[in-house]
């Protein structure tokens, strides 16, 4: 189950970068074609530069107004996506008490665990594709608000605090912040999951990924990182801050 769900991610990760980067560098306009650019690319293109034009031109501002409201917007998904993560860890013990229980790898045998596991998910009112779907509708959408951003020219003509818009940030000020606020996004993430090789591997990857193609593309993406992440953060702070402070109770006892 756990195979077929990272295929499908993986399946639609592809796609949806597919989808666009053979177009990445290639403006966006009202005459833009393709149902990828028209609904989607050009609506959050336009959204960008309508907001921005209402506060006196200031494409900085229009960045994280829009940044924001995009992730209010996607806030219940992702409650949802939470809550259904939250409900497969609390399983996973009765899990893998199946999986020993028929660790044979005989025909009979894997059909009467999958039969178990499908009565397990059933019994405790759990999908365990439910937290993929809320993910995949927010693909889209994220992967289009780049997009946006990086193919509206008139972003490009513009500054905001200490750097161009359309320029690398000459002081690396802004991909520096953006590898620290993904490094404490998915270190907030992690709770619960150390044991996680993939987390942790995950938990050093991004940050250095994040910082180099923050390094690599315009200031006005790396705007859009930063207060993404830092929005994340306090996302994640407000959703999972009683399961971190039983977390953090249960490692305190354990010391003793």
């Amino acid at each position: 189950m756990k195979k077929r769900i990272l295929l499908i991610l993986g399946i639609v990760s592809v796609m949806a970068l597919l989808s666009g980067c053979t177009e990445v560098n290639v403006p966006i306009t009202e005459d833009s074609e393709g149902f990828w650019n028209k609904y989607i690319v050009y609506p959050l293109s336009l959204l960008i530069t309508t907001v921005s034009h209402a506060l006196n031109n200031s494409f900085g501002m229009g960045i994280i107004i829009v940044t924001i409201l995009i992730r209010l917007l996607l806030l219940p998904l992702m409650i949802k996506q939470t809550r259904s993560t939250k409900a497969m860890q609390a399983i996973q013990p009765e899990m893998q008490a199946l999986k020993e229980k028929y660790a044979s790898k005989d025909q009979a045998t894997q059909q009467k665990l999958q039969q178990e596991t499908m009565a397990l998910f059933q019994k405790h009112g759990v999908n365990p594709l439910a937290g993929c779907f809320p993910l995949l509708i927010q693909m889209p959408i994220l992967i289009g608000f780049y997009h946006a951003i990086m193919r509206t020219e008139e972003i490009a003509q513009y500054s905001f605090l200490w750097f161009d818009l359309g320029d690398k940030d000459p002081y690396y000020i802004l991909p520096i912040v953006a590898g620290i606020t993904t490094f404490i996004q998915q270190k907030i993430m992690m709770v619960g999951q150390e044991n996680n090789p993939t987390m942790a591997m995950m938990l050093w990857m991004m940050p250095i990924m994040i910082v180099i193609f923050a390094i690599n593309f315009p200031a006005a993406l790396s705007l859009y990182w930063v207060v993404g992440n830092i929005f994340m953060i306090v996302q994640t702070l407000l959703i999972k801050g009683p399961d971190m402070r039983k977390e953090s109770v249960k490692v305190r006892g354990a010391k003793k």
